[in-house]
């Protein structure tokens, strides 16, 4: 599986998703700008001992990588979709995008891929769940699916 985050903001955030994707095998795609440095101590301190274990590519924009992976399917998790996560069939390439933890991701990315938007249902009183809690609930599910490929 591949998880991409579109402008993440907070390195403890992208640290925690690091670690849950070399714990799955899932490849972690960092679009930039980035709110932090790839150096900085929290973002290393939330991934642990686990950065050498987690393939991570680094892009400038968000078409970089549906450029690179015009093969996959594409999911861009957002508050906005009709669409429960748990209503699509996921496939073992498949391209879990999220956007930046303060303003989800761009207008103009959620507009090119309507058919694609997928949402974790929640109560309306407050703005959604943390990203990394959001990251593992898709993966988890797509991985379900999947009969969590080589995890055992």
């Amino acid at each position: 599986m591949h998880i991409v985050l579109v402008n993440p903001e907070i390195p403890q955030n992208t640290g925690n998703i690091a670690r849950t994707c070399a714990l799955t095998q899932s490849t972690l795609h960092l679009v930039k700008p980035l709110g932090f440095s790839i150096e900085d101590r929290y973002l290393k301190r939330a991934g642990l001992d686990y950065w050498d274990k987690v393939e991570v590519k680094l892009y400038d924009s968000f078409q970089q990588v549906v450029e690179a992976y015009h093969d996959s399917n594409i999911y861009l998790a957002t508050t906005k979709a009709r669409r429960s996560y748990n209503e699509v069939l996921y496939k073992p390439d498949d391209m879990l995008v999220f956007g930046c933890e303060t303003k989800g991701l761009p207008w103009e990315i959620l507009q090119r891929y309507p058919e694609q938007l997928i949402r974790i249902p929640m109560l309306d009183i407050g703005r959604s769940l943390n990203l990394s809690n959001s990251v593992a609930i898709i993966l988890y599910e797509a991985l379900r699916q999947n009969n969590f490929l080589n995890l055992k």
